[in-house]
């Protein structure tokens, strides 16, 4: 087992886009096995590899005891809305009703290089938006209404963990 520390609020890798997985090799199924493991241990519903100090797009995901990983996700969201609580293991004790699409369609490869579909509604379609907008950046308190938002600051401030020094970025060799 090989669980990592998880990256927290404030760490510039966080809101720095991950680059597109080119090589399906031997440290890419590490890395996926790394992040199962970190997601399964803290326990949570999904992460996304920034989470754990690495610049690619690659999320594994657990939700309704189903467990699977995506790497390069390609999203098509449906036009219907779902407002639901929505927390990150990256800003722990933290949760804020965030407006998601409610279905998704998820595009992208296994740890091999092989084509994989994800579709899935409310929970999964959460999930997998949620670790897909790490891959780009963007952290769930960005999709908050400005009110919503300022509270979620107004805790995270308060948080024991905030304003710890950020560990070293990861250089992928990919």
């Amino acid at each position: 087992m090989s669980v990592n520390h998880i990256r927290r609020f404030g760490d510039p890798i966080l809101r720095t886009p991950a680059a597109e997985v080119v090589d399906f090799d031997k440290e890419l199924r590490q890395l996926v096995a790394d992040l199962t493991d970190t997601m399964l241990a803290a326990p949570g519903a999904g992460l996304a590899a920034p989470q754990i100090g690495v610049g690619l797009r690659v999320f594994t995901y657990f939700v309704d005891g189903v467990l699977g990983h995506l790497v390069n996700p390609v999203l098509e969201l449906s036009d219907e809305r779902q407002d639901g609580p929505e927390g990150c293991l990256s800003r722990p004790g933290l949760s804020f009703d965030t407006p998601r699409s409610l279905r998704v369609v998820a595009r992208g490869c296994d740890e091999h290089g092989e084509p994989v579909l994800v579709e899935g509604s409310e929970f999964l379609a959460r999930a997998v938006q949620h670790e897909t907008d790490h891959l780009d950046g963007i952290l769930f308190i960005d999709r908050l209404d400005p009110e919503s938002r300022k509270e979620a600051m107004r805790v995270i401030r308060q948080a024991e963990w905030f304003g710890e020094p950020a560990p070293t970025v990861q250089v992928s060799p990919h």
